[in-house]
């Protein structure tokens, strides 16, 4: 087919409405990027609503901002400038032994005593690509960003009219690298704790009656992990893909309660007429549960780019067939 019968087939067609459940996962959240670059080269397809954790609420703002600022292709250079200088302001990589030292101090000491000043990069990444005045103004779609109370447990999700960069800073804030983030009074770590991401919330605040969920962080585990920075990366895959799991679970059952309800409208008609989609980046990047969260090595996150593209692309092509997928289970080789 060529490309004008391509445009053709395109302007023929009627837009189609999804919402977006953007999971976390550190540097994995590259995946993310790619998936969200080949959508937005398809422009009859709209974006109602996103929800998101941690580098998932981070996906959200920045592409967010790009629509305000020049539209889909500036979106798409916004989250290529924010990925590239994400990379660049990494810390050099001095090899294992720097790791397990940097691990093991983590162990010791807090935040509070290791960073007193409370520098944190991705402040200063958000604040050169996010206007979160203009965000607040006229949000391109509704968004739901998630962070974890840390006095209760509890989610807390920032709504698109009120959010600052302090909230996308709560979202993904880990507890043993950052200070926790004090928002009217109440302090807050990574939403991959307690909704990672919300999806429930996002059925009740979207008009989409079709949602892609996007799971960066691996479900697969090497047998049994025997040094504390591989206990700690399996800790965080299993709890982060574990509020996953519940969510979607939690979903599927709501969405089978509600195939016999009576009610045209509110909850119980969204979750009837709902269609769920889900892309793993496991499926599409090749041993993925071998590498970091934290690895932003330039060459790593353009092959997770590259592999969320793909990954959208053969999505787009099958017509975004699949719905309501089982959760993944927690698995381990070895």
């Amino acid at each position: 087919m060529d490309e004008a019968s391509d445009d053709s087939r395109r302007a023929s067609r009627a837009p189609r409405t999804i919402s977006l459940a953007l999971q976390g996962g550190g540097s994995f959240g590259a995946f993310t990027w790619g998936v969200l670059d080949r959508l937005l080269e398809e422009d009859d397809l709209v974006i109602d609503a996103v929800s998101g954790a941690s580098a998932g609420s981070v996906n959200a703002v920045v592409m967010a901002a790009g629509l305000i600022a020049g539209g889909r292709a500036e979106a798409r250079r916004h989250l290529d400038r924010f990925w590239k200088r994400s990379s660049e302001t990494a810390p050099p990589d001095f090899g294992p032994a720097a790791a397990l030292l940097t691990d093991i101090t983590s162990r010791w000491m807090s935040p509070y005593q290791l960073n007193p000043f409370n520098h944190d990069v991705l402040d200063e990444l958000l604040a050169k690509a996010v206007d979160f005045g203009a965000l607040r103004a006229a949000p391109p779609f509704r968004m739901l960003i998630a962070a974890t109370s840390v006095a209760d447990g509890t989610t807390r999700i920032f709504r698109e009219t009120e959010l600052d960069r302090e909230m996308v800073l709560a979202s993904g804030c880990l507890p043993l690298k950052a200070q926790a983030v004090e928002i009217e009074g109440r302090r807050y770590w990574d939403g991959g704790y307690s909704s990672n991401p919300p999806l429930s919330p996002l059925v009740e605040a979207s008009d989409a009656s079709e949602m892609l969920v996007v799971q960066i962080m691996p479900t697969l585990g090497q047998g049994q992990p025997g040094t504390a920075p591989d206990i700690v990366k399996r800790l965080e895959q299993i709890t982060f893909n574990g509020v996953l799991q519940r969510e979607m679970s939690a979903l599927r059952l709501m969405m089978k309660l509600s195939s016999s309800s009576a009610d045209r409208h509110g909850l119980p008609a969204k979750l009837r007429d709902l269609t769920l989609h889900h892309l793993s980046a496991e499926d599409h990047q090749p041993n993925l549960m071998d590498r970091s969260g934290t690895d932003l090595g330039w060459s790593f996150l353009l092959r997770l780019r590259e592999a969320g593209r793909r990954a959208a692309n053969g999505w787009l092509v099958a017509g975004g067939q699949g719905s309501t997928p089982q959760p993944r289970l927690l698995r381990s080789v070895g």
